[in-house]
């Protein structure tokens, strides 16, 4: 079951330099910024009220937002939803024919559960699937 929208990811080449626009401009709250290693990039956590930002900042050439953002230039990367039983949403997914970049979760940015459809699915929108842990805020 899809529960909300849970954040919406935001390529940019450079966190320090986008940060002010959402904290300062549009005065909404810095949480945090997280490394995530094994998808070579930095997250910074804004808190947007009923959803958050991501703003994502690559940490090498071969990052995925490092690609993108060198094909498509700064901006929204992708939507993620909340679920329940990320594994069934995956195996659901898969049964209707929608093709999954990832057929099981992975851990990603704080902690949560992840995995992502691929946007010909969606015409051309990257979807991530996103189960936060018991102890996390599903916000």
């Amino acid at each position: 079951m899809i529960k909300n929208v849970n954040h919406i990811g935001i390529a940019v080449k450079s966190i320090e330099t986008a940060l002010p626009f959402y904290t300062e401009t549009l005065g909404l709250s810095f949480e945090s910024v997280e490394h995530v290693a094994s998808q070579r990039v930095r997250v910074a956590f804004i808190d947007a009220g009923n959803c958050k930002f991501e703003l994502l900042e690559a940490t090498s050439p071969e990052s995925p937002i490092a690609k993108f953002i060198e094909k498509r230039g700064e901006g929204i990367h992708h939507v993620a939803l909340s679920v329940e039983n990320i594994e069934e949403r995956i195996q659901e997914m898969i049964d209707k024919g929608i093709p999954m970049i990832d057929s099981t979760s992975r851990i990603g940015a704080g902690g949560a559960n992840i995995a992502f459809m691929h946007p010909r699915a969606s015409n051309g929108m990257l979807m991530e699937f996103c189960e936060k842990a018991a102890t996390n805020n599903d916000n």
